[in-house]
């Protein structure tokens, strides 16, 4: 784990940023709807796009937590498919990759 150790810091730093952000995106969410109905169709149409993004959001929330699962049980840097190594540079790039370069 010492080998990745910087990468999970990197991790768990974007998880808390992302966490944080999600939960002002659904604070935002849970606000009442205006009695006015074009304000209405505003604030639907902003909940959607914010949806979206609380989408994106989640799903690399799950990324980086099965990335760092992987970091604690010893299989972080081996690829999910052929079993090879990950190489460093590409987990640098995108931490979270659960392939080789070759299998990607």
């Amino acid at each position: 784990m010492t080998e990745y150790s910087e990468l999970a810091d990197q991790l768990r730093v974007r998880l808390n940023d992302l966490i944080n952000r999600a939960e002002v995106i659904e604070d935002d969410l849970r606000h009442p709807l205006d009695k006015d109905w074009e304000e209405q169709a505003i604030d639907l149409a902003d909940d959607e796009a914010l949806e979206g993004v609380d989408a994106v959001l989640r799903n690399e929330i799950q990324q980086i937590r099965l990335a760092l699962l992987r970091i604690e049980n010893g299989t972080y840097g081996t690829c999910a498919k052929c079993g090879d190594e990950i190489g460093l540079e590409r987990l640098k790039a995108r931490p979270v990759a659960t392939r080789c370069i070759t299998c990607a």
